[in-house]
Parts: C-alpha cells; structure tokens; sequence
C-alpha cells in the first residue's frame, strides 16, 4: 500500500502543479499578485527588448560609424527611460511581492484556525501540534515561494518567450541555437526534482513531528518533575534534533547542487550562442548591430528558467505547505445543530456507552456518564484513558464513534448533544482547560470581562479573586498589571487562579475544571476546593476531570473511566474511520 506522507494527505512522490490552483481560486491576494506580476512581466520583456535594441544602435554606431553616443541624445535618453522603467517593475514587483505574501498567509493562517476550530478537538486527524507547525513555520514557507519562484515562474512565460521571438527576428540561427538548448533547462531540472521527490513534504512532517512531540513533553513535564524523570526524556530530545539537523541539511545539500548545475548549464548555452555570433562576425557574414542586440538578450532567454530552478525548493517547501493547507480546509466540519440547549440549571448530561477511537484504541470505552444539575461530578481514571475526550463528547466539541450523548430536560426530553446549537450549549458553559485561555489587557479587565454587564463592581471582584487565591498576585503586583497574549506575565499557577477567579464570576450554570489543581500549591488547593463547594452551594453544575483524591473527596459523584487497548493496525483502521 502506498504510504501518504504525515500531515500532507498525499503521497510523496504525486506530482503537484509549480502553481496550485486553489490557492489562486481560494486566496485573493496570491491572485492579484499572480496578475500584477504577469503585467509587471510584460513590462519588463519591454525594457528589457528596448534596451537591447538601443544598445545595439550605440554600439554599432561607436564602433562601425566612429560616432559617439552623446551624438545621439534621443537614443541614450530612451536607454535612460527603458533602464529605469525596468528597475522601477522590479522595485515594484518586489515591494508588492512581500505584501501579497503577508497578506496571503495571514488569509491562510485566520482560515486554517477558523476552520480547525469548527473541527474541534480532531482537527487534521486529531494532530493538534500539526496544526500548530502547519499555521505557524509550515505557512511561512509560502513567503519565499510567493516572492521568489511565482515571480520567476511568471517571468520564464512572459520575458523568456517574447525575446526569444525578438532574438529570431535579428538572427534565426542564434534563435534556433537557443530553441535547442532551452529545453535542458527544465529537463536538468526534472531530474533534479526526481532527487528530491518528496524531500520537502518529509521535512515539514519532521517539523511537525519535532513540534508535536516537544509540545507533548512539555505540557507532561510537572508530571515528569514530580515523579524525578524530567532530565529521562533528553535522548529523545536530542536524536529528534539530530533527525530534523540531517533532513534540514540534505535539502541544502540538493538546493546547492541544483544550482550550481543550472548555473553552469545556463552559462554553457549563453557560451555557444556567443560563439557561433563570434565566428560569423569574423567571416562577415553578421552585421554587428543585431549581434550585439542578440549577445544582450540571449542571457535574458535563460535567466528566467535559471532562477526558476534555483527557487526550485522554495517552490516544493511552498506547495507542500499550500497542499498541506488545503487538505486540512478540505475536511469538512460537523453541521451546527438546530435544536436549542435546554437550560443547564435544570438539565442532566449523559453519555451512554461512549467511546472514541484514539492512537492505541478507545480512549474512553463504554463510558457511562450522568451529570444531575445541581452536583459535583469528578471524571477519574488513570492517565490516557479518555477524561478530557469525555468532555470535549459532552459539549459537543466532539463527536464519539461508539455510543451516545444527550442532555435530558426537566420535563424527560432528551435531545442528543450534535443536534443542539452550539452556541446554546457554550452560552451557559464555562470550561477551564489545564492550560487557560486568556485574553489580554489588565487584570481587572481580564476578570471583569467574566461577569453579566454592568454587575463587575469592586467588591464582587474582591471576593472572587480572594476565593481563587489571586488576592496575592494583585497585593503584589496591583489590578492594573498587564496580561498579555496567552496570559503572558503570569506563572502558570497564578494563570490557574485567574482563570478560577473568572470561572466563579460567570454566569454560566455549568462549570467544568480540567485538573484546576495541576498547577497549584497546597494552600491555594484548600482554596479551589472551597471554591467549588461555593459554586455548588450556588446552584451550579461542575464537572471535574481529577487525579487527586481530595478533589474526588469534595465530588458527588465519581465516574471512572478506562480505555480499550488493541493492536497498532486496529488502531490504525480506526483512526481512519
């Protein structure tokens, strides 16, 4: 069976257009920046054309009449006009190539999080550090095949061709010289794509894996410092450097060697045009006038195709990132329900033999869960065995491939939790994941932006902060310290506590706490427990995903859960399904 490279959704060694087509059908700026640099093109195979020609003129006229060229204003001034128009289409081209770059990756990059977001949890088949890689450094790729092979692509189909056509209508035989020797441009550069089939797509799937597995160790590292292994995982490190070092190195190693080659070939033919022109000009039998136009263009001919192909790994790195792009896009997103979220005060979730197919099985299995309103419910089990894939099931981030999800109404209704709106269902939600999700500003901003409109008084913001244990974090560093992006300025535990804080102000009926205590000391642990005593004494819903025993202590109810191991083709086939 053929194997698709990671991440890419096609096989390594399929051929993909130097320009791929859904990205000018589906990005507006890369299709403005295709069309301007074909304009740009034209008018630079005009200046270019021009200035041979005047050159040409100055040139036999020195030479053959003994004239000089301040003898001749009219010529050097439109030598003077058609060199600054050239330069001014490649200043232009150039300036306007980076923003199109910018503007199309940012397109890409807001589309691509836009659209893994409507995926949920599974997007890109449940590679969330893929995607990271892949919106981050896999899209920035884009930038040197945008700015430097589009534009030599586009060149080699508007300059190539038309000074060609000139250089057959001064001399035929330098044309067809030319005819011949072209075609090894891009047949080099065949061969030189076969070297490297592939290589592209497989370095940018060891990126991702790279990222992927250095996210997991880091978001597992409190776990691996409590139990002393946090220097164990070091040769893992170090050999998924090595890996990306070689595969990094053997792309430059190709990139090298395929432009030395060009360059070489490229030289070799502007050599035997020169030469058969050297010799007829010799015997008599070449005016010197359309040899020295013909010497001027015959390098323009090649150096289109030439920086082609030395754009030639840009231009792989580029679509494989596209490609990449679009097959995550391509996946299509589960429809939004249209029932509406009964309301959580009164309501009880359920999941009812649950299960969800993961790396090495089910993670959970037959997961039987019922949350009342009103209770405590602490989600147990040991580590993979499906806690937080339980609740991404039970708000709909997710949907399980064995058994059922539904939230029962007061009155016995039951409606399964893909039919209901999401917003419905996220409205009288608040989540707290181990690793919140913060937005900016101070933080009284940040937690007066949890509280219903207009009731964020001082007081109200006294009492939650001193219930999460922030009291001490704003006695130290004040209300109006700042909170930047990804909660940035604030350790992680003091994170833990604001998000806390903010999750006591919501209005929302249901809380869930992803491992709230994860981060925390002993003191500020009393003070989360207490906390969710007062957010069930207020009448509200919280669930807990939990390993310690005094936060299943404080719970109502405790569900334990447990995964389904099977074989690694099992789990393959299931994963695909």
């Amino acid at each position: 069976m053929d194997q698709a490279t990671p991440g890419t959704g096609r096989h390594s060694g399929e051929r993909r257009p130097p320009l791929d087509p859904r990205l000018l059908r589906e990005v507006a700026a890369a299709r403005r920046h295709v069309v301007r640099t074909t304009a740009l093109g034209l008018v630079q195979s005009g200046a270019v054309i021009a200035t041979a020609l005047l050159l040409a003129r100055l040139g036999a006229d020195l030479l053959v009449d003994r004239r000089s060229p301040l003898d001749s204003p009219a010529l050097l001034a439109a030598l003077v006009v058609a060199l600054g128009v050239r330069a001014l289409a490649v200043l232009v081209e150039q300036r306007t190539a980076h923003q199109a770059a910018t503007a199309a990756i940012a397109d890409l990059r807001s589309r691509l999080i836009g659209h893994a977001a409507r995926l949920g949890p599974r997007a890109g088949a449940g590679r969330g550090a893929d995607l990271t890689t892949l919106a981050t450094t896999g899209l920035e790729k884009l930038r040197p095949y945008l700015v430097g092979y589009v534009p030599q692509l586009l060149l080699s189909a508007t300059v190539t061709p038309l000074t060609l056509l000139t250089i057959l209508l001064l001399d035929p035989t330098s044309a067809g010289i030319a005819v011949i020797t072209l075609p090894l441009v891009p047949l080099f550069m065949i061969l030189i794509g076969r070297l490297t089939v592939g290589r592209s797509e497989a370095l940018l799937a060891d990126t991702r894996t790279l990222w992927s597995q250095m996210l997991d160790l880091v978001d597992g590292l409190p776990t691996l410092r409590a139990l002393g292994r946090e220097r164990g995982p070091e040769k893992m490190v170090r050999a998924l450097g090595d890996r990306h070092r070689r595969s990094t190195m053997g792309s430059l190693r190709y990139a090298f060697l395929s432009s030395m080659v060009l360059e070489l070939l490229g030289t070799l033919c502007v050599a035997l045009v020169a030469v058969a022109i050297g010799l007829r000009l010799v015997y008599g039998d070449m005016e010197l006038a359309p040899a020295l136009a013909v010497l001027v263009l015959i390098p323009e001919v090649y150096l289109p195709l030439r920086q082609v192909g030395a754009q030639f790994h840009a231009s792989t790195d580029g679509v494989a990132a596209v490609s990449a792009a679009f097959d995550v896009l391509g996946e299509s997103a589960p429809a939004d329900g249209t029932a509406a979220c009964p309301d959580l005060r009164t309501a009880t979730l359920r999941l009812d033999g649950v299960g969800v197919h993961s790396r090495d099985g089910l993670a959970p299995h037959d997961a039987d869960l019922v949350v009342r309103p009103g209770t405590v419910h602490a989600i147990a089990g040991a580590s993979g065995s499906g806690k937080t894939t339980a609740v991404q099931v039970m708000l709909g981030l997710l949907v399980p491939d064995e058994g059922s999800a539904r939230v029962v109404a007061a009155d016995g209704t039951a409606t399964a939790i893909q039919d209901l709106r999401r917003e419905s269902l996220w409205s009288q939600t608040m989540l707290l994941p181990q690793r919140p999700v913060l937005p900016t500003g101070s933080l009284r901003e940040v937690l007066a932006e949890a509280a219903p409109h207009g009731s964020a008084d001082q007081n109200r913001l006294d009492r939650a902060a001193r219930a999460a244990g922030l009291d001490r974090v704003i006695a130290a560093r004040g209300w109006d310290a700042p909170v930047g992006r990804g909660g940035s300025g604030l350790s992680l535990g003091e994170r833990q506590r604001l998000a806390l804080a903010r999750a006591l102000l919501a209005p929302a009926p249901l809380v869930v706490l992803d491992e709230p205590t994860a981060h925390l000391d002993g003191a500020t642990e009393d003070l989360v427990l207490d906390l969710v005593r007062t957010l069930r004494a207020e009448g509200r819903t919280v669930v807990l995903v939990a390993h310690r025993s005094r936060l299943l202590d404080v719970a109502d109810e405790v569900t334990q859960l447990s995964p389904m191991h099977v074989g690694p083709d099992e789990a393959a086939e299931g994963a695909v399904r």
